[in-house]
């Protein structure tokens, strides 16, 4: 697990403007999710609602984030990414492909089946932790 923490945060060390995780997480979070609110936002990184503005503010300020009203109320503020903040997310994306291929590429093929069914199983459980514990907020 340290090894796969490293190479994670290798990649994230090479986007500039360098990044915290939880800047970086928003930032994926909105990619995923166009259009999402800083309510949504809050709820996805677990974080209060005055904090996620806060980083927004310096998401935007820096040019990565745009807020826009939603098509669908103009009382509501959707998130979405700038071209500056999708090409930073692209490189972060590929960095992070190019050091796990690189690793990846040297591990017998039934190696790599076995982690892929594992981490399937990783996820899934994860997913089923988070649901749990939204449905009891």
């Amino acid at each position: 697990m340290e090894t796969l923490v490293s190479l994670w945060a290798r990649a994230s060390r090479a986007v500039s403007p360098r990044l915290s995780g939880l800047q970086l997480e928003a930032l994926l979070i909105t990619r995923r999710s166009p259009g999402i609110n800083l309510t949504g936002l809050a709820v996805e990184v677990g974080a209060a609602l005055p904090a996620v503005s806060r980083l927004c503010d310096r998401l935007e300020a820096a040019g990565l984030l745009c807020r826009e009203p939603a098509p669908t109320s103009r009382r509501e503020i959707g998130l979405t990414l700038t071209q500056q903040g999708t090409d930073i997310i692209d490189a972060l994306l590929s960095r992070r492909s190019q050091l796990f291929g690189d690793v990846l590429s040297r591990m017998p093929t039934a190696a790599r089946r076995h982690l892929l069914a594992s981490l399937q199983e990783f996820s899934a459980a994860a997913r089923e932790r988070h649901l749990n514990s939204s449905e009891q907020a």
